[in-house]
């Protein structure tokens, strides 16, 4: 798989957690307010990341991929969850953030082991899965925290 490709799936699956944490900001109700912050933030995040991505894509002198991934299974876990937000306890609304993380970390996972990327694209990819890896931890300590709660 060449470097293009993995990065223009990285893209996508980015794309496609900004569309869910965005959703979720859309639906969270008051009594979860604090929720919209970590999710703009990690929202912002993905932005950040489909950004520098699509500037190595095009540095290579291909083709960046700008959209939402249509095909894909790395990518499908996030569209699924886009559309399970619609639960307002905090539980249900983390456990599917959750899910959408796990499935942003195991496409980081995918493509590092793939031993395809290098140099700076290697460096990025390293550095982003690192974020990504703190973010999943930071949802998941609010999710197990919420079934305390309850």
């Amino acid at each position: 798989m060449k470097t293009t490709t993995i990065l223009n799936e990285l893209v996508e699956i980015n794309n496609d957690r900004i569309a869910g944490f965005e959703k979720a900001v859309a639906d969270i109700n008051d009594e979860n307010i604090d929720l919209k912050a970590v999710f703009l933030e990690y929202s912002s995040q993905s932005r950040k990341f489909s950004q520098e991505l699509v500037a190595l894509v095009a540095g290579l002198g291909e083709e960046p991929e700008t959209g939402n991934s249509v095909a894909g299974t790395l990518h499908r876990a996030w569209i699924d969850v886009k559309a399970l937000f619609g639960g307002s306890d905090r539980e249900s609304i983390l456990n599917e953030a959750e899910r959408g993380e796990d499935a942003i970390k195991a496409a980081y996972r995918m493509a590092l082991e793939k031993g395809e990327l290098s140099g700076e694209a290697l460096d990025t990819v390293s550095r982003q899965a690192q974020d990504i890896k703190a973010a999943h931890d930071t949802i998941k300590a609010l999710r197990d925290a919420a079934k305390v709660i309850n």
